[in-house]
């Protein structure tokens, strides 16, 4: 294993047997790691940035739909995930940010984008249009709680908020008790968090199960877990110093997930923030229902 940022070592693999047509893979050396990512389409960039335990693979029913519109689609791999390098460090969500930042730039988009993201990846999107507000055209994120603002509560079990978080946390601990039984974790968690029981057969599993095959690759998944206090503080701080995030911005959230918890707890700092709840959906909207999430971002994103 790799000890420093400069020899990563790439997971595998970058399934490139089902990109949709018009859609290639790229992978660039930006902030002292190896992204992968999958581009399509012309005209002003979309970046879709997925959440945990998917890939690039969580956006594919919408690439090329949203290629389709008029846009490039930029979908990268997560730091440690997919076919992008497990790192030691660096997972915190301004860094990260970074990666995407420098990605973008090593592809040669360096005008504002449409930014997307869901779950961990809406945890990457919001700090980067904190770092880079002038690079983020808008803003859609996608069924998550943001580190600091609203997070902390889903993350409190002795509150009623969710168990998962401190084990994902907890170093070494979930990679010694989810290493061989990846499958069969996944299939449990996917029937729990996705209210579409359509929306994760056994193929779709497998694949997810094979990204996430291995300790190593499955600490890469769990390190984005790891730094989820830093995270908070980090924009808690941003907040505090009087940080507003005045681009346009929109809250999703599924109807059996946050709802509209999202869009609540962010207003103190995306104080026009505007909100839309998917009926029907639980976590996972991208795969649970991803016409009616596309129905609400193409008015948004024009």
């Amino acid at each position: 294993m790799s000890t420093t940022p400069q020899t990563p070592t790439p997971n595998e693999p970058a399934f490139d047997d089902d990109l949709p047509e018009g859609f290639t893979q790229v992978v660039r050396e930006v902030n002292g790691t190896l992204i992968h990512s999958v581009v399509g389409g012309a005209g002003e960039p979309v970046v879709l940035l997925h959440g945990w335990p998917q890939t690039w693979r969580e956006w594919r029913y919408m690439l090329r739909p949203l290629a389709d519109l008029g846009y490039t689609v930029i979908a990268p791999d997560l730091r440690g995930t997919g076919g992008s390098a497990v790192t030691e460090a660096g997972y915190d969500k301004d860094n990260q940010a970074r990666d995407v930042h420098e990605l973008l730039q090593a592809l040669g988009l360096t005008g504002p984008v449409r930014m997307v993201g869901h779950d961990i990846g809406g945890m990457v999107a919001f700090s980067y249009a904190r770092l880079y507000p002038e690079k983020v055209h808008k803003l859609a994120l996608v069924d998550l709680a943001v580190p600091g603002y609203g997070l902390e509560e889903i993350m409190d079990p002795a509150s009623g908020g969710l168990f998962h978080f401190g084990l994902f946390m907890t170093p070494e601990a979930p990679e010694l008790l989810f290493h061989g039984n990846e499958k069969a974790f996944l299939t449990w968690w996917f029937a729990k968090m996705a209210a579409n029981p359509k929306a994760f057969p056994p193929e779709e599993v497998d694949t997810i199960a094979t990204s996430l095959r291995g300790r190593d690759a499955l600490r890469g998944g769990f390190e984005h877990y790891r730094t989820l206090l830093q995270d908070g503080r980090d924009n808690r701080a941003w907040g505090e110093a009087g940080g507003v995030l005045t681009m346009p911005a929109l809250a999703v959230g599924g109807e059996y997930s946050v709802g509209s918890y999202l869009a609540q707890t962010l207003r103190p700092v995306v104080p026009d923030v505007e909100e839309a709840v998917i009926a029907g959906s639980g976590h996972y909207i991208p795969d649970e229902l991803p016409e009616d999430l596309l129905a609400v971002l193409t008015p948004f994103l024009a």
